[in-house]
């Protein structure tokens, strides 16, 4: 069975993603900073709310993958948070300056979230050599690893991701994402011969406030406060579905 997992930001948002059909959702905050960690309150209530799969995302500020000795302890504490508070995984990433999977203390932090399952999210394609990195990945004893391929998309990177699931030869799952969309994971799924995806799918939500002062901005200049962004079960459903198309259709050799 293909895997379909939902990146989502809010409570609202998670339980579309169950309504629409998803297997599993990446719990996030601040999608618009690439996903950070999420607070414990909206832990709990989607733990509460959920009975599929919740992984949360330990990232504790936007930016790049190499952290500070403070951050690491800060990682380290968000990811008993998550153990106690009932998610069936996290999603984390570690780099070094040179730009190589930081081995030694991705290892520290995944031997620390075990029994939880444990993603090596898409700071792989920001790696100096991705074919290295992904062996890297895999000494680390992750469970999967989050992929675009090293492009912008997984569409763009398909024929990479294919390359890194030949290579995995059951070692480790590959998730593609990036852009994934009901208009091209068939060809996704064909090309690649993945068993798990992941998908944002947010739609803009136009505020309710009927006094809006726009002069007034609160986040980074180009950000609209008055615009959120929301995933809609009917767009999860219609993912669902393209993926099943998919799946009767046989795999093409990248």
């Amino acid at each position: 069975m293909t895997v379909l997992e939902i990146c989502v930001d809010s409570l609202e948002s998670a339980i579309s993603a169950e309504a629409g059909g998803a297997n599993r959702i990446e719990l996030c905050n601040s999608l618009t900073e690439g996903g950070l960690t999420p607070s414990l309150g909206l832990i709990r209530e989607v733990r509460s709310r959920l009975k599929i799969g919740i992984h949360v995302m330990i990232r504790p500020r936007a930016g790049d993958f190499l952290y500070s000795a403070e951050e690491l302890a800060v990682m380290r504490e968000d990811i008993a948070v998550a153990a106690q508070n009932g998610a069936d995984g996290v999603a984390l990433g570690l780099l070094t300056a040179e730009g190589d999977v930081d081995v030694e203390r991705t290892r520290e932090l995944i031997d620390l979230a075990r029994p939880m399952e444990v993603t090596f999210h898409r700071a792989i394609d920001l790696a100096r050599d991705i074919n290295v990195a992904f062996q890297d990945v895999i000494r680390t004893g992750a469970d999967r690893v989050l992929t675009s391929g090293a492009e912008p998309t997984a569409m763009q990177g398909r024929r990479r991701i294919g390359e890194l699931v030949r290579a995995a030869k059951g070692r480790i799952e590959v998730m593609a994402g990036g852009g994934v969309r009901a208009e091209n994971v068939q060809e996704i799924v064909r090309t690649t011969g993945v068993q798990e995806l992941h998908a944002a799918l947010r739609r803009q939500a136009p505020s309710q406030m009927k006094h809006q002062r726009r002069k007034v901005h609160l986040s980074a200049p180009g950000l609209d406060e008055h615009v959120r962004h929301v995933v809609r079960a009917a767009d999860v459903q219609t993912l669902q579905q393209a993926i099943e198309g998919a799946l009767s259709q046989p795999m093409q050799r990248a």
